[in-house]
Formats: structure tokens, sequence, C-alpha cells
């Protein structure tokens, strides 16, 4: 089966603006649940409240003592910090959050007043800043010392972060702040907020809404709650009625596929919270956004006559969602403002559909790839549109946005198999003139969607595809000289040529073998760096790190006693056990490991390693490497080299990528097996990078 990834055209600003709100859109979603958390509580127990407690609710008097309460100090400390902590995550994983939430705590105690503003400024700051002091003297370090360089290099920046977000960022947002506070209230005041509408509307169908929703209305919106006790602008754009509205138009009034699907979308959108699931029926007639305009309208100007609101954001804009944060004294506001969207909308709707010719009505299946491609990436929802879907041993439409810049090779613990994948294919893509695509190695807990392929092996495929839906996959069985490397390297040349329209890859989902077992060592692969950092490391492997401090001379067996592929594991445990490298937890998980997983590369090679839960088992980075002049039967295939990994942080990756170097090269691989000495393998593995 075949996954049609489509090229984007050229950067345009509505795609950088789109970026830019889904960079900020980043930073809020993961930390909703603390929003919804701090608007339970808001709405039960502060004063005016369904259960009011003075304790939590922060008012009244303890023993004379005012209640400082659970609300203010969660919207005024912990969502900030946990939006700054995820801000410099995002850029630097966690160092960079770290950082990230010391610069974003100046900004809290300088303004005194909610930050969100603030933290989206300082958490990506934190870590892009953090980034860019560690690259100064990366591989420079000695080794023993990183742990103290790292660590007080990151506390004098973090500290001198968060004086300049008290003195210098924190007067200009609370700035900002004030200044679009007045402008919302001056809309307020003059009944012009309804006409946000125009601005919103047309904004969601084009995936740019989340730089207004997450970047001014929730902010500002969570300020006005704070003050208030509700807010208006959570449902300037979260309202589900002028979609629904929209949708049942076409339950009435369409035709085809698009009439047909119409229900189950209508149920996606109202229930469900996922918008963007209409999307695709206002661009097969695009005069429906005046429909969805006047819905958004309608509902914004009942919210305001009725003085009606939400306590926190509502997300997904489900109307289960919407109810449960809507205020006490709101609930009548509320429900009133989603029918009447939804009435407007329809009938706007419904007008436009009897009044203009059905062969004005594009095809639905075309309209959601152009959804797709405006979004940059797969739709979660497609399949409900076009009939397309991971069915069983199927798979779905992958809709790539733009080049292939960043591919990742995922395995159980990220720290073997996949970076060896990595360093391999990495070569190739290098040697086939694309030195500045990015190819690095995770474990599948640690997969996010911000990869554009992913290669896993093909007992790993379906537990890494639901946290990367929009990329595209691909399978192995063989890490070292796999098939599917020439195809990915294929869809890189393609997708990174101007003016290309589609590519195709194969999907993982079709449920043969992503690549044919190698009898022999693969050839023509061209020397390149080092092995992909392990999750959140860097690509490159500092130039400091040794082969002789993570493979030692009494960690290299030129014949094994082993018969057994679990004989063959234990006898690699043991070598890292006498280095003190691992516990005997970490040698029974690396069994755990081959149960699951198959940890056999190709080229007569096997990693054996530990799972991704057993990693606190490990002491220090070594690995073992034992060769069976005999082979040893592995699963049915045939293994020589068995090599022990146990590897912290990205320390072992470059004694990795020299072996992968070794397999996929027959002349270096008929030197590994005539060696006659353990110094011949050590020298073999130390000058391949060199």
């Amino acid at each position: 089966m075949a996954t049609e990834t489509v090229a984007k055209p050229r950067t345009s600003m509505r795609v950088g603006v789109q970026k830019f709100g889904t960079f900020l859109s980043g930073m809020i979603m993961p930390n909703i649940g603390a929003f919804i958390a701090w608007g339970i509580i808001t709405a039960l127990f502060i004063e005016k409240g369904w259960l009011p407690v003075p304790q939590l609710g922060g008012f009244g008097e303890t023993n004379g003592v005012p209640n400082t309460g659970l609300v203010g100090p969660m919207i005024t400390y912990l969502l900030p910090l946990l939006i700054g902590y995820t801000g410099g995550k995002m850029v630097y994983d966690v160092r960079g959050g770290v950082v990230g939430a010391i610069g974003t705590m100046g900004v809290i105690v300088g303004a005194g007043i909610p930050m969100f503003i603030g933290a989206m400024i300082m958490g990506p700051l934190g870590g892009w800043t953090m980034k860019k002091i560690d690259s100064i003297w990366d591989g420079k370090i000695r080794p023993g010392f990183e742990m103290l360089v790292n660590n007080f290099s990151a506390g004098i920046w973090g500290g001198l972060l968060a004086m300049l977000g008290f003195y210098g960022i924190s007067p200009l947002v609370s700035a900002f702040s004030t200044g679009a506070g007045n402008v919302v209230q001056f809309l307020v005041n003059n009944g012009l907020l309804p006409l946000t509408s125009i601005f919103i509307e047309p904004a969601k169908v084009l995936f740019l809404n989340n730089a207004i929703n997450h970047g001014v209305l929730t902010p500002l919106g969570v300020q006005q709650s704070l003050e208030q006790g509700k807010s208006i602008l959570f449902l300037l754009e979260a309202n589900p009625g002028p979609g629904f509205g929209i949708l049942l138009a076409y339950m009435f009034f369409g035709r085809g596929a698009a009439k047909a699907s119409a229900p189950g979308a209508a149920i996606i959108h109202f229930l469900g919270g996922i918008h963007e699931i209409y999307f695709p029926y206002v661009l097969m007639r695009p005069l429906l956004i005046l429909a969805a305009i006047a819905g958004g309208m309608t509902g914004i100007a009942t919210l305001a006559i009725t003085g009606a609101g939400l306590v926190a954001p509502a997300a997904p804009g489900s109307i289960i969602a919407v109810l449960a944060q809507t205020s006490r004294d709101s609930y009548v506001g509320v429900i009133l403002a989603v029918l009447l969207a939804t009435a407007a909308s329809f009938l706007v709707a419904s007008v436009i559909m009897k009044t203009t010719k059905h062969s004005d009505e594009g095809d639905l299946s075309a309209a959601t790839s152009r959804m797709e491609q405006m979004k940059g990436k797969k739709s979660s929802v497609s399949s409900t549109l076009t009939g397309a879907g991971s069915a069983a041993g199927g798979g779905g439409v992958a809709v790539l946005a733009g080049p292939v810049r960043n591919i990742v090779f995922a395995c159980d613990a990220g720290m073997g198999s996949s970076a060896m994948g990595a360093s391999v294919l990495r070569n190739k893509i290098k040697a086939a003139g694309f030195p500045d695509v990015k190819v690095t190695n995770a474990s599948i807990a640690n997969l996010n969607d911000d990869y554009d392929v992913v290669v896993t092996h093909q007992d790993l495929t379906e537990r890494a595809k639901p946290a990367t839906s929009s990329a595209v996959h691909y399978s192995v069985d063989n890490f070292m000289s796999s098939p599917r490397y020439d195809e990915i390297v294929e869809l890189v040349r393609e997708s990174n040529t101007d003016g290309s329209a589609a590519t195709e890859g194969p999907d993982a989902g079709a449920g043969t073998p992503g690549g044919a077992s190698a009898s022999g060592p693969a050839t023509g692969i061209a020397a390149g760096t080092a092995a992909g950092g392990a999750v959140g490391t860097s690509e490159a492997e500092p130039a400091g790190t040794g082969t002789s401090e993570i493979l030692a001379r009494e960690s290299v067996v030129l014949r094994g006693t082993a018969t057994t592929r679990d004989a063959a594991i234990d006898e690699a445990g043991r070598l890292l056990l006498a280095r003190g490298a691992v516990d005997e937890d970490y040698v029974r998980a690396m069994h755990e490991r081959e149960q699951s997983v198959s940890t056999y590369m190709g080229s007569f090679l096997a990693i054996p390693h530990g799972t991704n839960a057993a990693k606190d088992h490990i002491r220090k980075s070594a690995v073992s490497v034992i060769r069976y002049p005999e082979g040893i039967d592995w699963n049915g295939k045939q293994v020589k080299f068995v090599v022990g990994v146990a590897g912290i942080n990205n320390e072992h990756l470059h004694i990795l990528s020299s072996i992968a170097k070794v397999f996929t090269n027959k002349e270096q691989v008929a030197r590994l097996e005539a060696a006659t000495s353990e110094d011949e393998v050590l020298e073999l593995f130390g000058k391949v990078n060199a």
C-alpha cells in the first residue's frame, strides 16, 4: 500500500503566521488540563461559585489571616510556569524547559499579574539561548566535568534571564496586556465585538486562528476571568455553533458524498470539538464563509447582551467542554449563544446552497486535501470525510507539508537499533547531497508529531503511528541494509526539488515487511558524521567521547561460547555487568526487549539492549562486542556478531556510529571477521570515524 505525500508550495506569509500560531498553540495545548483544573476550582469554590470555600476560593479570613486559596496562586504562578517550561522544552528539551521556567518566574514576580504572554516569550527565549550557549563548548568539556558545567551554566543563565524578565520584559508585556485589554473593552463598550468574527471565522478555515486564540484571546481572557469571574473572550473562537449550522445545511441541502458524510462530521464537530472537520465543506463552496461569519457574530452578540462568559478556555471546542467551563450565572447566555449561532449559520448556508448551482460545489476529497495542505499536515479526522483510514492492513493519506527536513528512527528504548539505523540513513542522505536533512533517533514513548518521516521496526509501527499521525511511516525488519532506505532517499530528493507535485512512500500499515533480511553486509554507504542523538540530544556526537571509554578491551570477545540467542544475550550482558555499567535487572530487561522486538540489525549483527523502562538500571555507558565465528540462530537469522549496549544520554552513540559504518562495508566486515586480537577490533571501530 502506498502513502501519498503532497509537496507544499513555497512558504507564504499565511504559512508563516500559521506556523507561529502552531508554536503558540504548542505551548498552551499540552497544559489545557491545568487550565481546566483551575476553571473547575474557580467555578466551584470562589465566593460566587457553586460551593464557596474560603480556604480554597481565596476569600475571607482564617484566624485573622486573609485566605490565599488555590485560584490566585494557580493562575499567577502554576499556569505561566507550565507554559514557560513547555515553550523552553519545545526548543531545547528538558534543559530548555527548566531555563525557560526560571526566566518566566522573573516576569511573573515583576508584573504581579498572570503573565501568559510573558511566559510565551521567556520560555522559548530561555530554551533557544541555552541551546546557543551549550553549542559554544559542545565537545570541548573534559570527561567528568559535564554535569558540573551543564548545571552551573543553566543555573547562571537562568538567573540572568529571571532578572531580564523582572526588569526588562515584564514592563513591556504588562503594557501590551493593558493596551490589548483596553482595545477589547472598547469593542465591548461600543457593541463592536461581534465584528471580530469577520476575521476569526476565515482565520479558522485557513488555520490561522491559533495565533489569535492562544496568542491574544486566551491570555486576555484569563486576566479578565480572574478579575470578573468569567470572560466572553474564551468563546469568540470556540463556539461550535457556526460550523454546526453549516453541517446541518449540508445534511438537508447537500448532495453526494458531502450530504452523506455531514451527519458524522456534525457529531465529531459538535460533541468532539474538532472544528477542522467542517473546513472542507466551506472550501467546497467558499461563499459559505459568510454563514460562518453570520453565526459567529450572532453568538458573540448574544454573549455580550446577556453578559455571559466562560471561566476558563474550552478546549477542544466541544459543547461538553463549553458547558463545563461556563460560569454559574451564564448558562442561559452561553446556551443561547450556541443555539442562535447555529440557527444564523444554518439559515445563511441554506440560502447560499439553494440559490447557487450545485456545479459550484467542489469535490469533497479535493477540498479535504486542500484543507490538509493549508494545515500543513494530515488531519486526524480526514478519513471521516474521504473514506480513507486505517482499516485492517490499510493506511491513510499522509500529507507532507513541504520538503522532508526531519526524520526519526524509533525503537523501544531509543538507544540501540534506532541509533544505528539513523547513522546508516544519515550517511545515505548526505551522499545523495542533502546534508541539512536531520536524522535522529528516539524511543517510542518520546515521539511527537513534529517529524516528516518516521522509521520503525515493523513490530513497532502501530505503536508509533498514534503519536506521529501526520508523518510518512516506513517499516523495516533490517536496520542495517533495508531497501526502504533508498526509497526514503528518493522521497527526500523529490520533496526537496522545486515544483515536485507528489511522491509516494510505502505505508507501514500495509502489513508487509519493510525490508528483506540481508544475507550479507550492504555496500556503497559513504562515511558521515556520528550517530544521531537520543531523545532530546543534538544530532552530532560530542567529539570528546572516545571509544576507549565506552568500549574497553576487556569487553571484546573474539570467540563467544554461547550457542543460542538467549545465551548470547546473557554473555553480552555479563560483560556489561563486569564493567559495572549495569545491574542484574538490566540484563533481564535485555531479554524482555528481545521478546517484544528483535534486535537483529542485518549484516550478521544483533545489538541486544534493555527496554526503555530499564534505563534506571544503567550506571554508566558501555558496549560489549562478541564474535561467534560459527554463527547463532537469531529468530531465523544468522548472527555472527553480538553487541551489547547500555547507554546514558548520548554517550554511547559515537561507538554505535562506528559499528554501523563497519557493518555497512564489506571490506570492514571482512577485516572484523579476520581479526586475531581485541586490539584490532578496537582499532577498527576507533578509526572508522577518523
